[in-house]
């Protein structure tokens, strides 16, 4: 691994620290991009307007004319934690504007497969629903949409992820990456989008004098859950999903937010009044998430909807529940993965430029995590493949893929799809995050093309692991104070947390837990404490090392250590 550190332009450093920003957060923030006060703004006045958006307008006025004719409207969620909130903003928003029926489905990841099919279509109909609302999927739903429009549906797709060529044929399509969207976050996540579409139809109620400035409802309420979603959905933080994060964390903070929520921090062992965005990434998220791969997610948008404190509770242990069950399906899986996809190249040779692993014992819920687990560790673009249990489909594979920056896995699969006609069954995804279903057959050719597409697109230096930091951290910043000012930021997805690396004297080191290195360090000059989780093989004692600050309690004293990212050894 070679640890690297950030640019950070002096003169950005200079604007910023002249505005009262406090040194090392203008450090951080320049070294992010940031060269001025006013991307640090996140008010929701300097929200991205939703006139900007492609089809929110129309999107608005087919939902005030639903909600003026009492018609009913059936929400199609997706199965993630993104999907899930999102679900939860559209319920919660439709009824706060008036909306009198309102009802949810979200398909079963084995048995239903991803997004809107012609049998949830159908579903919808059978329900009594008038008008289909898709969340957080159906940009890829041709055939899906097609089927509910002939069953005399009216289809709104509300959506992120990129588009195919051809577009279904909804009534409204609102997804800031479908072609003529002039909107400029196109990182947004599905529950943003759904965020957007509720502020244009409240404006537009407005406008037909339902609502006025005075007795509009405060859809700010709803910002917990966006936030939540758009965090857990590893979206790119750019300046306005920074802005939802920061402004739901606010409301977080001071306990103002769904009982759901409130809920899981108690199961997730996690303080509400302190949250963080890693709170939402690594406890919160993780919880939902774990209904949506091994149960039903049904249960995750439950708990999120309900406003009942027991039930609430109930639904969090249930949830909590799922996901030790989940993190031990995962440890066997990570384990017997690890082992294959080592065995694909000889100790101390480089691994292929793309994994490609497959167990017929793998559980398809859990691929996706597991894919991640091997990408970070081999920095590979990896795929990790499943036996379908769905009802006839037991010749097919169900695959979920992580990638490496540099290397865009949708676009792959695209070009795989294209060189190999008839491999894959259906794709979709991200430049990180994709999945894709094969026929069983098919898993070598699989295996062949997307080793074929790595070699023409990374390069050596794209290969090697890299780990950006934000260089050494002066002596004086090392207080528990600064930790507690660092973690109340948003960080995430292209906005990292500080990390910071610097050569330091291992004094000594010993395993905890079986499986993490407990440090006791000289950082420039002065004792520290430090864990790195996950790691078994003993460090030289001298290091370098990439390290993000926190603080831990001992004999009731708060204390600095450091939570170590990597080495350069």
């Amino acid at each position: 691994m070679n640890i690297i550190s950030r640019d950070i332009p002096p003169r950005s450093v200079w604007v910023l620290e002249q505005t009262g920003i406090h040194p090392l957060l203008a450090r951080l923030y320049a070294a992010r991009g940031v060269k001025g006060v006013e991307e640090l703004d996140d008010s929701l006045a300097k929200l991205l307007p939703p006139s900007s958006m492609l089809g929110l307008d129309r999107a608005a006025c087919l939902l005030a004319d639903a909600i003026k004719d009492a018609r009913r409207l059936c929400v199609v969620a997706d199965y993630d934690c993104d999907g899930a909130t999102a679900c939860a903003v559209a319920l919660r928003g439709l009824k706060m504007l008036g909306a009198q029926h309102v009802s949810f489905i979200v398909p079963d990841r084995i048995v239903d497969g991803y997004g809107l099919t012609a049998p949830i279509a159908e579903r919808v109909k059978a329900s009594g629903a008038d008008v289909l609302i898709t969340v957080d999927n159906g940009i890829g739903s041709i055939e899906g949409v097609a089927c509910a429009r002939a069953l005399g549906l009216q289809v709104l797709v509300t959506d992120h992820h990129l588009p195919a060529a051809e577009l279904p044929q909804a009534d409204v399509i609102v997804n800031p990456n479908q072609p003529g969207c002039p909107f400029a976050s196109k990182s947004i996540a599905g529950v943003g989008v759904m965020f957007y579409v509720l502020l244009a139809l409240r404006a537009e109620l407005r406008a037909r004098g339902v609502f006025d400035a005075a007795t509009q409802p405060k859809l700010n309420a709803l910002l917990p859950l966006v936030a939540l979603g758009t965090v857990a959905d590893v979206v790119k933080l750019d300046a306005n999903n920074r802005r939802l994060v920061a402004q739901g964390l606010k409301r977080v903070r001071v306990l103002a937010m769904p009982a759901g929520m409130a809920s899981l921090f108690v199961v997730s062992g996690r303080s509400a009044a302190t949250a963080t965005t890693f709170d939402f990434g690594f406890a919160l998220g993780p919880r939902l998430n774990a209904a949506g791969r091994l149960s039903d997610m049904t249960l995750g948008i439950e708990c999120l909807l309900t406003d009942d404190a027991a039930r609430a509770g109930e639904l969090a242990n249930m949830l909590d529940g799922i996901n030790r069950e989940r993190r031990t399906i995962e440890g066997g899986m990570r384990e017997q993965a690890m082992q294959i996809a080592e065995s694909l190249f000889d100790a101390g040779e480089a691994p292929p430029p793309a994994i490609c692993v497959f167990d017929p014992d793998f559980h398809e819920g859990v691929v996706g995590i597991v894919a991640s687990r091997i990408k970070d560790k081999l920095h590979r673009p990896t795929f990790v493949f499943a036996a379908s249990a769905a009802p006839g489909k037991e010749h097919e594979l169900k695959g979920s893929g992580r990638s490496i920056p540099g290397f865009h896995l949708r676009d792959a699969l695209d070009l795989l799809a294209k060189r190999y006609p008839g491999t894959l069954l259906r794709f979709g995804g991200h430049a990180m995050a994709a999945g894709c279903s094969i026929q069983a057959d098919a898993l070598d050719t699989f295996e062949q093309g997307l080793i074929e597409v790595a070699q023409e697109w990374l390069d050596p230096a794209t290969l090697t692991q890299c780990l950006e930091t934000d260089g050494p951290l002066a002596p004086e910043y090392r207080r528990v104070e600064l930790v507690d000012v660092l973690h109340k930021e948003v960080w995430g997805q292209g906005f990292a947390p500080p990390t910071f690396s610097e050569e330091v004297e291992v004094i000594s080191q010993r395993l905890v837990g079986e499986k993490h290195l407990a440090l006791k360090l000289k950082h420039q000059g002065q004792p520290v404490d430090g864990i790195w989780f996950g790691r078994t093989e003993p460090l030289p004692a001298k290091v370098t090392l990439a390290f993000r600050l926190d603080a831990d309690a001992w004999k009731g004293e708060r204390r600095v250590r450091f939570l170590v990212e990597g080495a350069q050894i």
